[in-house]
C-alpha cells in the first residue's frame, strides 16, 4: 500500500472489509484513499480531535446511565466515512421503504381487524402485553394509514457483505439528528471530499 497511513493495515478474512478487498482498495473508496494519501498520522489524529471538540461544543451527546447516574458522552464518530455505492444504496432504500410500508400495514391491522392475530401469525398475548400497545387507538383511523412517520432502521453488515436489519426504532429515533450532524462534521474535517465524491446530500431532510 502506497499510503503510509495504511502500511500496517491488516485484512481480516472472516470480517467484511468496507474499504479493501483481496485485490486492493474497493472502487467506492479509491477517491477517499487518494484524498488522504499525503496526510501524516498526526494530521488524522488532529482531525479526530477536532471532530470530538465539535460534537461536544454543539452538544451532540447522549447519556449513559450507570448505577443510577447519568454520564454524558460524545456520540461515537469515525472520521473514516462508510461509503455505500449508489447501486447498494438503491437496493437498501427500496428494502427500507418496503419494510416501513409493511410495518404500517401491520400497525393498522393490529388496531383494526387483527387478521394477523386471528390467523395465528402473531400471538395475541405478545401484542397486548407490549407496553407500547395503546388500547385507546383501537379502530382509530389515522391520515393516510401512516402510524410511524419517522423510523430508525438499524442495519448491520455481516461477513458475507450482506446487509441485515438489527432492529426497528419507530417511536422517536434520535439517530436522525446524529446522521445530519455526522454529515455536517465530515464536511468540516474533509471539506473537499464529499463534493468531489458526488455523495448524495442529506440537507433536504425531511423534505
Amino acid at each position: 500500500m502506497a499510503n503510509p497511513l495504511l502500511n500496517y493495515y491488516q485484512n481480516q478474512p472472516q470480517v467484511w472489509d468496507e474499504m479493501f478487498r483481496a485485490e486492493g482498495v474497493r472502487a467506492e473508496y479509491q477517491h477517499f484513499v487518494a484524498a488522504i494519501e499525503g496526510l501524516a498520522g498526526s494530521e488524522m489524529t488532529r482531525k479526530d480531535e477536532l471532530a470530538k471538540k465539535l460534537f461536544m461544543s454543539q452538544g451532540i451527546t447522549f447519556t449513559v446511565y450507570s448505577s443510577g447516574e447519568g454520564i454524558e458522552k460524545i456520540f461515537p464518530f469515525d472520521i473514516i466515512p462508510r461509503i455505500i455505492s449508489n447501486s447498494e444504496w438503491l437496493r437498501i432504500e427500496a428494502g427500507i421503504k418496503q419494510r416501513l410500508k409493511a410495518l404500517n400495514i401491520f400497525l393498522k391491522d393490529i388496531y383494526h381487524q387483527q387478521f394477523i392475530i386471528k390467523d395465528g401469525v402473531v400471538p395475541a398475548a405478545l401484542v397486548y402485553s407490549c407496553p407500547q400497545f395503546l388500547r385507546e387507538m383501537m379502530n382509530v383511523d389515522v391520515p393516510h394509514d401512516v402510524y410511524t412517520h419517522v423510523a430508525g432502521v438499524d442495519l448491520i453488515r455481516d461477513h458475507d457483505g450482506e446487509f441485515y436489519v438489527l432492529e426497528d426504532n419507530l417511536r422517536t429515533p434520535s439517530g436522525v439528528s446524529y446522521m445530519l450532524e455526522n454529515r455536517s462534521i465530515t464536511y468540516r474535517i474533509f471539506p473537499d471530499l464529499l463534493p468531489k465524491s458526488n455523495v448524495l446530500p442529506v440537507k433536504d431532510y425531511p423534505d
